[in-house]
């Protein structure tokens, strides 16, 4: 598996999105730094974030909402929230 910018903001989005737990994503962060390849123009940036994220599910380190932001920035994407109002169903 190559573990690309665009791979890491992708599964960073599927878990604000609801699309990924918590769980998944780090699971899937532990295993890229067993077992990936690093994309070799951002291996130090790719190795830091996937490496905290897969940090994530210990209470000491954790995850935030700005921390996903600032690691999306570094990875070149932006962030936009949208919120809606729901339909009350009577």
């Amino acid at each position: 598996m190559l573990v690309t910018r665009r791979k890491v903001g992708q599964k960073l989005t599927d878990y604000l999105q609801h699309r990924l737990s918590l769980g998944d994503l780090v699971d899937w962060a532990e295993q890229a730094m067993m077992e990936a390849d690093f994309e070799d123009g951002d291996f130090e940036l790719l190795r830091r974030i996937v490496g905290r994220i897969g940090l994530a599910d210990v209470r000491a380190f954790g995850m935030t909402w700005e921390d996903c932001e600032e690691y999306l920035a570094q990875l070149g994407f932006s962030v936009r929230i949208e919120v809606s109002e729901a339909q009350v169903l009577a």
